[in-house]
């Protein structure tokens, strides 16, 4: 029988320095906190510091030699995004891994770059902010961009002519997160690079992603989340073990191992095969970089 894999089996973190997006409630903080513990330096990515500051104070009542840093990142807004990076390039040299975790979801509306809300922040946000670090990661052997996904992937469809309009949101945004992760893997790998793109879900995890959430869309889905015993600490697992396992390669997925991939702890997954489309991935990047104003290094 494989045993489990859980938080202690996170080796040590001494000497990488970690970029967490919305790093302050949910799975980020469990996130951030589980790295912190292991020795990790952590900035903590996120949109309003004062909650910043205080995830990072309550990281450091349990990790006392916590060396954290904070960074105001609005994903809504790409002047945002390009600050936040500036800041992260002003401070550290480097970055062992960014994990590209805050997300929204059940909202309408538009990101201040005209963006539907949802595809503007989940991707557009992300696929702006790696770009803009990516150097950073490259300079730093076997860094890791992990980028969290969701079971709701599997129902997304994506338009590259008008990628941000039409139903389905929340699913369009999370299957872009896939389409992303799978693309850069294939750019970090033709061009002979040791940073490595991989992907979780967190399964039916009780976060604050609902809080903004209308009450149709955010009751049921935190009813599910706690009928299957999934809090923010078990729905980090997948990140971070995508994020720290040695055995982890490029282009790996990680989610809850049980049923549905709803609850378990975490195990690689399978993405629906229209997230592998490498024709829709190709194109969705000339898209973004289109959108975002932002080019690869790779």
């Amino acid at each position: 029988m494989v045993k489990a894999w859980t938080e202690v089996d996170i080796p040590g973190q001494r000497g990488r320095m970690a970029v967490v997006t919305g790093a302050n409630t949910g799975i980020g903080f469990e996130t951030a906190r589980a790295l912190a513990l292991r020795g990790a330096t952590v900035v903590l990515a996120c949109r309003d510091l004062a909650k910043a500051e205080a995830a990072a104070t309550r990281i450091r009542r349990v990790a006392p030699q916590a060396t954290l840093d904070v960074v105001r990142l609005d994903l809504a807004s790409l002047a945002s995004v390009r600050a936040a990076a500036g800041e992260i390039r002003a401070r550290h040299n480097r970055v062992d891994l960014l994990v590209n975790n805050a997300g929204v979801t059940g909202l309408s509306g538009r990101t201040e770059d005209g963006f539907e809300i949802q595809f503007g922040v989940n991707h557009l946000g992300h696929f702006a902010l790696t770009g803009l670090v990516l150097d950073l990661l490259l300079t730093a052997p076997g860094s890791r961009v992990v980028t969290v996904s969701s079971i709701g992937h599997r129902f997304g469809r994506i338009d590259t002519d008008d990628p941000d309009a039409g139903a389905g949101a929340y699913a369009r945004s999370k299957l872009a997160n896939l389409l992303f992760t799978y693309e850069l893997q294939r750019r970090l790998q033709t061009a002979g690079a040791s940073t490595v793109a991989l992907a979780a879900h967190p399964g039916g995890a009780a976060t604050e992603v609902f809080r903004y959430s209308s009450p149709w869309f955010r009751v049921p889905n935190l009813l599910i989340a706690r009928l299957f015993g999934r809090t923010p600490v078990m729905g980090a697992l997948p990140t971070l073990r995508a994020a720290t396992d040695p055995g982890a390669a490029g282009g790996d997925y990680y989610g809850p191992g049980g049923l549905f991939e709803i609850r378990g702890c975490p195990e690689r997954v399978r993405a629906a095969a229209r997230a592998h489309d490498r024709d829709l991935g190709q194109r969705l990047w000339q898209v973004s970089q289109r959108l975002t104003a932002v080019t690869y290094p790779v």
